[in-house]
């Protein structure tokens, strides 16, 4: 399978509106999300795994009681992909 190809500044720009909380921070999507209390946390990091899994695409990701902070950016292609650009809006879906 061909790996994605880094997005330029202009095309990230154009997509940062389909991605609602996120915003690229040291040439990386960063969001953080806070929710109720640890275990809704630690559900949606594992509802994310799942995904990341499926897509053999996986975050940066750190987890303090009821935050986790995620960087999303593919190692391989140096930068922003389209594949950063879906699991963001997969892990919007499964903050809901």
């Amino acid at each position: 399978m061909a790996r994605p190809v880094r997005l330029t500044d202009a095309e990230i720009q154009a997509l940062l509106p389909t991605l609602p909380g996120w915003e690229v921070k040291e040439g990386k999507l960063h969001r953080t999300f806070i929710f109720a209390d640890f275990s809704q946390a630690w559900g949606f990091m594992s509802r994310a795994a799942l995904v990341a899994e499926k897509m053999d695409h996986h975050p940066d990701w750190s987890n303090v009681y009821r935050t986790v902070h995620i960087d999303l950016h593919t190692h391989d292609a140096g930068g922003i992909t389209r594949l950063d650009i879906e699991m963001a809006q997969q892990m919007n879906a499964l903050a809901v």
